[in-house]
Order: C-alpha cells, then structure tokens, then sequence
C-alpha cells in the first residue's frame, strides 16, 4: 500500500474518510475533524498540527489515523507532562510529538479506520507501521494512540506499544422502560436521592427542550457557547472550541449535535451539549446562568439518561472525570491510551512506571465499584 502524510484532513475526500469504520463515533467523521480545523481551533495556533496519515491501494482510500504533531500536552486528558520534564533533566526534547486521536475530546474510538472489506487485523498493522516510520524518520520523540478502541488496543500492543489505563464514568442502558424503571435497580436510600433531585429541578419551575441540528438556529448556538465559555472561565481557561466552531457544527453533524436547553420563565438557565453515533451518547459541555440546586445533576447527567431510555441508546458517556456522576448511575468504566516511545531506555522507564500506576488504577476502579448506587446483581439482570 502506499502511504500519504497530509497537513489537512481537507486533502482526503471525505466520503472516502467517512467510509471507513469508525463505529459511529461523530468525532471521527470527516465533517467534525474539519470543522476544527476551519474554524481554527486546531492548527498552527493551538500546537495541534494536523498530519493525517492514510494508505491507500488500487481502490482509493484504504486505511487512515487522525494524527497530529504537538508542540504541547494541552487538551489531550491523558497526562504526560512528567514524561517531558524527565526528557527535559536529560536534555532531550520530548516535543514534538504524535498524537493519535480526537483534539480536546476524551472519548474513546477507533485511532487506525479501516476500510470495511479490507483484513482489518492486517491493515492496522500496516498503518502502525507507516504511523511508526513517520514518527522516527521525522525525529519525533513519541507517538501517543488517546483513548483507543479495544480493537485497537490488541493491535497496538501485538506490536509492543506500551498500554496506559485510566478509569471514566459511563452509563449503560439494560433495556429500562423508562426512568421510574431505571430507578428501581436502585437501592431504595439512592433512589429515593436521586427522585428528590429531580424533583427539585421541577419544583423550581424549570423544563427543558431538546434542540437538535436544524433545530438550533445561530442565536440558541450562540447562547450556547457563551454558557459553556463562562464554565471553562470559571475554572481559568478559554474553551477550547470558539464560536465560530459552535456555529458550524449543527450544520456539519446535523441530529447527532444535540442541546439540552433548561428553560424558566421563557428564559435559558442553562444549556448542555451532547453528541450521539454508534449507539452511544456523549456528554460534552454545559453552562448555567443561575445556579437553582440540583440544576447540574439534571442538565448534564439525568436529561441524558433519561433521552438514551427514550430512544434505546445503549450507552452514555458523559466525559472525563467526576466522581459525583457514580451517584446519578454512572459506573467505572476502563480506558486506554497507547504509546510508543522511540528512545528504548525512556521506553523502559515508562513502561515501568505504567505497570504501577496501573495497578493503582484498577484498585481505584474496584473501590469506585463498590459505591455505584444499584442493587446488588441488578446490572446483571
């Protein structure tokens, strides 16, 4: 196969981008990825340096990696940055480096896109090996596969890429009915917790519309962005989509683009965006501006819930972090980054240090399950 290195997604056709298997995810498609990139939000800018690496045989596009050159570790929520000051007291540069994956985006998916009647076993091979010879003929220090599909991850790891994992909180749907359904595998102190929070959303007056694609005209996308742009000021930072980014993606994504908008009086308090592909709804970014109790937990996590048992959506990932989502249902959830480390004796001492904080992660994980608010086998069920 012949192999081509790009510095735009915009340089691949993007039926062909989208024919490849992505399991759904509306991160990878080809309207999204470039979406970031046309509205700057990745690019030279922002240290995300776009380098798609594709293959391609006698029918075209066969085999691809959204692949990006740092200058940084920002906005990846896999922390490597201890890895770069060790480089550093060495007097070795760790940046720039590859990363494999969706900017700004911890969710997991598929890093090596096959073309769907190709061997997909033996294709991942070929394009971690030309995502490899990239890396080192280009005195990269590291390629670094974020949040990778289990797919993905054996193919990764038959080839010796060292594993990273780390814990989320998710959602699964185990066929309810509805949510009163939902809240009876509940024990009956957590249930009768998570009905007084609803209650309190709707005792305030509060309801809330669900505006998708189309649906979302400029201005509710521009309320949109300016409630998520205060969350991210709160905490200090800009948010890493611009406006201009929110204004395309209705259009570009269509009903996968989703606001959970909260309403009073005729008036927004606040607002969530989710996205939706592949059997899975994503939790993304909120904002608020009032602050009524209990208005968060219901905006972020419950109005999600409760959207995936209306339509039978099998899973709700809603982001990274936060152990206040276990009380709402959400369980631990394993998630994986793959990494290659070009110098051996770094790549040593990395996969050292890996194999004890993953065993700290799976305690974690076992500890964080035993607090989940379901009865005891009511998962199983």
């Amino acid at each position: 196969m012949r192999t081509n290195i790009s510095t735009s997604i915009s340089d691949t056709d993007p039926a062909a981008w989208d024919a490849l298997d992505a399991g759904g995810s509306p991160f990878l498609r080809h309207a999204f990825l470039a979406t970031l990139e046309s509205t700057g939000c990745v690019g030279a800018e922002t240290g995300w340096y776009p380098a798609p690496i594709t293959l391609h045989d006698e029918r075209g596009l066969a085999a691809a990696a959204p692949a990006y050159v740092k200058a940084h570790s920002f906005g990846e929520f896999v922390f490597d940055f201890s890895w770069a000051q060790a480089y550093a007291r060495h007097g070795l540069a760790y940046y720039p480096k590859l990363v494999l994956g969706v900017p700004f985006t911890p969710v997991s998916g598929a890093r090596l896109l096959v073309r769907p009647d190709l061997d997909a076993a033996k294709t991942r091979g070929q394009l971690i090996a030309a995502i490899r010879d990239f890396a080192e003929t280009r005195n990269l220090s590291s390629v670094h596969g974020l949040f990778v599909s289990e797919a993905d991850r054996q193919a990764f790891d038959a080839v010796g890429w060292l594993a990273r994992r780390d814990v989320q909180f998710h959602w699964a749907n185990h066929g309810y009915r509805d949510f009163d359904h939902y809240l009876e595998s509940f024990t009956a102190d957590k249930r009768k917790k998570a009905k007084r929070e609803r209650r309190r959303v709707v005792e305030e007056g509060i309801h809330y519309e669900t505006l998708r694609g189309a649906e979302l005209s400029q201005p509710i996308v521009d309320e949109v962005f300016d409630l998520h742009r205060d969350t991210f000021l709160r905490h200090g930072n800009e948010p890493y989509l611009n406006r201009a980014c929110f204004r395309k993606l209705p259009a570009a994504l269509g009903d996968a683009f989703m606001v959970k908008r909260a309403r009073l009086n005729d008036e927004t308090v606040a607002a969530a965006v989710f996205l939706e592909g592949g059997g899975t709804l994503y939790g993304r970014y909120w904002g608020a501006y009032e602050q009524h109790h209990s208005l968060h937990f219901e905006t972020c996590y419950h109005q999600g819930i409760e959207y995936c048992i209306e339509r039978g959506i099998a899973r709700f990932e809603s982001g990274a972090q936060g152990e206040h989502k276990v009380a709402r249902g959400f369980a631990p959830a394993t998630t994986w980054s793959m990494h290659w480390i070009v110098d051996p004796r770094f790549r040593a001492a990395i996969a050292d240090y890996l194999e004890r904080e993953g065993e700290d992660r799976e305690e974690y994980a076992r500890f964080i399950d035993a607090h989940v608010p379901y009865k005891k086998n009511a998962r199983s069920k």
